[in-house]
């Protein structure tokens, strides 16, 4: 029992192994972000996200979702989403949030569950949108789709940190937080 509670303890300590990344490299510039605004600061049309940010600092949220709309990681994701928008304004007053939704063949089925998942969450500094494409999305933004979500903190038109989430919950916002707060000194 004991070697049994050691394997599990290794395992569960070891960093993420490379197939665990998502998202674009630290440094790199911020690649065209062209998805369809569901609700939030562009709606019912496609825009380019991360032209319309530019220098802003920003946190790119890609949602694997399934059929439905619904995350894969169900409420502890939704949980993190709310806990982060609440939290934002605490760390910077000009960050946003933009959470876009990735899924093959799901493009319609998101664009009707986004409006509700805001009704409910009612996010503040979050817009959210819907990719019509591979759930790996857009091109140059190296999303993992094996990963429930990837956050892509950007600031100044750069990369600052990516962070792939298999599993999420609220008290992976402090260090999202952290890494957006590292990125605006």
């Amino acid at each position: 029992m004991k070697a049994l509670l050691a394997v599990c303890a290794v395992f569960a300590f070891a960093p993420l192994a490379r197939g665990d990344e998502s998202g674009p490299k630290v440094g790199e510039k911020v690649p065209a972000l062209k998805v369809f605004g569901v609700t939030g600061k562009v709606e019912g049309k496609e825009a380019d996200f991360a032209a319309d940010r530019k220098d802003e600092p920003t946190i790119y949220i890609f949602v694997q979702g399934t059929e439905g709309g619904i995350p894969v990681g169900g409420r502890p994701a939704a949980r993190f989403m709310k806990v982060l928008d609440e939290k934002l304004a605490d760390t910077s007053d000009k960050a946003t949030i933009v959470a876009v939704w990735l899924g093959d063949k799901t493009f319609d089925k998101h664009k009707e569950y986004i409006p509700k998942f805001q009704m409910s969450l009612k996010l503040e500094k979050t817009s959210l949108a819907a990719f019509d494409g591979e759930k790996s999305g857009p091109n140059n933004w190296g999303v993992n789709s094996d990963v429930h979500l990837t956050v892509v903190i950007v600031n100044k038109g750069k990369v600052a940190k990516s962070f792939a989430f298999t599993s999420v919950n609220e008290t992976d916002v402090k260090p999202v937080l952290e890494e957006l707060k590292k990125s605006l000194k």
